[in-house]
């Protein structure tokens, strides 16, 4: 009788090894499905309503000292009934809805009521405006001499979050900002550091139940490099996001991206409309999935103008896009609110009125249906100077 053959020890040991993943699979996803119980259908829902066509995000979450120097420039001192009556000026514009889904508080604005004893985020919320609030508390520079920054806040944010969503809030934004345009920038380091901590808060975040922006942004600052070299390191940024996002089990279908348009450096020529669309949606192609329900492009020191420009080509260039491109503009938002406003009752209408122009202007951008006029035209680049190493106060 012959002896049973033996099976080769590489092929033993590879069965061993099958089995092994698909133990640590079994794991993984009874992981994923304990939290689709618990808040994954709602983080969905919510993250389908903030991006659905033809809305966006007004990003009101500038800390007190970003905020102080605003009301400054229009001659309005920083004190905390300043910074409630700004905020109080933009939640109760009339109709804002209509073209806005979401808007991000900070901490103080999230616990703030207005003149009438309303709370700001009931205030939004009968308007049709998801709260949303920003979670990190700042930049911290990493060593190496280049000016590369991470970004701080993970310690105590399970509980700030449980928090935040007891308030009121629906979704959080976590800002990390990549340098390019200096020799050595971006490093792997600053690369890799900002996708874990982008990955791991939102992790925490859906597993709290709020939807994590994830706001990954290759800062537009000074220099002559081209906008192919901001696609270039656009492309690698996002993959390496979306890669940690993946490992750390998130969600794609219930986060939203909140990611920079391909810009050249400050010293370089404006590109076109037309040019920042076409690069732009090629390097979403080819590093967001579309299970992705939102793209969200921030403003970051375009002028009100290009912002809703771009905004409007970037719907052209890619009518069918797997994503909502729509917008969360900070100050293309605020800036000729503010300067209207200047802390002056007698302004408040006017304040309001340019507002939901500005508003509309974007939401039909959003829609690849803006024919202008702007309501403010013109206007120039600004360089956004970064804040590193308070605690976000």
């Amino acid at each position: 009788m012959q002896a049973k053959m033996q099976a080769p020890r590489s092929t033993v040991s590879g069965r061993a090894a099958t089995r092994s993943r698909v133990a640590t699979t079994k794991v993984v996803c009874r992981a994923l499905n304990s939290m689709e119980s618990a808040h994954v259908e709602e983080l969905k829902k919510t993250a389908a309503y903030i991006s659905q066509k033809g809305k966006g995000i007004l990003a009101s979450d500038e800390s007190n000292a970003t905020t102080g120097k605003r009301l400054e420039s229009v001659g309005v001192e920083n004190t905390e009934d300043n910074r409630r009556a700004w905020r109080e000026l933009l939640y109760t514009a009339p109709g804002l809805g209509q073209y806005i889904s979401g808007a991000i508080m900070f901490e103080e604005t999230l616990y703030q009521k207005a003149r009438d004893g309303r709370q700001f985020v009931d205030i939004l919320q009968a308007q049709g405006i998801y709260p949303g609030i920003k979670v990190d508390t700042g930049l911290q520079i990493l060593p190496g001499g280049k000016g590369e920054t991470t970004t701080q806040g993970l310690d105590g944010l399970a509980d700030r979050v449980k928090a935040y969503r007891k308030q009121g809030a629906r979704f959080a934004k976590w800002r990390a900002v990549v340098k390019i345009g200096e020799a050595g920038c971006p490093s792997t380091t600053a690369v890799l550091e900002n996708a874990h901590g982008l990955a791991r808060y939102a992790q925490i975040c859906q597993e709290h139940g709020l939807v994590p922006i994830v706001e990954p942004e290759v800062t537009l600052g000074p220099g002559d490099y081209s906008i192919e070299e901001t696609a270039f390191w656009s492309e690698r940024v996002y993959s390496h996001v979306m890669r940690l996002l993946n490992e750390y089990g998130v969600v794609l279908e219930g986060i939203l991206l909140k990611p920079n348009m391909c810009l050249p450096g400050l010293d370089a020529p404006v590109a076109s409309p037309k040019l920042v669309a076409e690069v732009t949606t090629r390097t979403m192609m080819r590093s967001i999935p579309p299970a992705v329900p939102g793209i969200h492009f921030l403003s970051g020191g375009m002028s009100e103008e290009e912002s809703t420009l771009n905004l409007q080509a970037l719907n052209e260039a890619c009518p069918e896009a797997p994503w909502a491109l729509t917008f969360s503009y900070g100050r293309a938002l605020q800036s000729s609110t503010l300067k209207t406003w200047a802390g002056k009752q007698s302004n408040w209408d006017a304040a309001q009125d340019i507002l939901l122009k500005l508003a509309k202007a974007n939401s039909q951008a959003s829609t690849g249906s803006f024919k202008g006029p702007h309501p403010v035209p013109g206007g120039g680049r600004i360089l956004q100077a970064l804040r590193t190493g308070g605690a976000g106060k």
